[in-house]
């Protein structure tokens, strides 16, 4: 474990289903390990393409919808006996978590999320993660393999 003693998780969080999935496993693992969960989403600004530029008006808006994802994640999980954090950070969601995850016991994510090619098993982000985070990582699966039950 890090620093003081407690487990410390790291959840990664983008809204999608399988990421909320993946914070109500990092919270009731916390519960368990009597731990604490730290939520992570990441934003970065879009690559912008001929023709794009004027679409672009106002770049505070990534920030706050990232923000915005969160809290209604968060709201969705119930974290009652846990402390749970959150952040919003500027970057690439891999890059991101692995930076967080240094400090972390057990890093936790969705196997798919708001950028995932449907179908696919792992997310281009979750496969970063497993190659190189610097502590356990989870990726948790949707419930069904249709879906996720909402």
């Amino acid at each position: 474990m890090v620093g003081d003693g407690e487990f410390r998780i790291l959840a990664g969080v983008d809204g999608s289903a399988p990421s909320r999935l993946a914070l109500e496993w990092a919270v009731a693992e916390a519960h368990l390990r009597h731990g604490q969960v730290r939520v992570v989403t990441a934003w970065d600004f879009p690559p912008v393409t001929v023709g794009m530029e004027g679409l672009i008006r106002n770049p505070d808006v990534f920030p706050q919808v990232a923000r915005r994802l969160q809290n209604e994640t968060l709201r969705r999980v119930d974290s009652e006996g846990v402390t749970v954090t959150g952040d919003v950070v500027q970057g690439h969601p891999a890059h991101v978590l692995l930076r967080a995850a240094k400090d972390a016991d057990l890093l936790v994510v969705g196997s798919r999320g708001l950028g995932g090619f449907e179908g696919m098993l792992l997310g281009s982000v979750s496969m970063q993660i497993l190659h190189h985070a610097p502590c356990p990582v989870l990726v948790v699966r949707t419930r069904a393999r249709t879906g996720v039950e909402e």
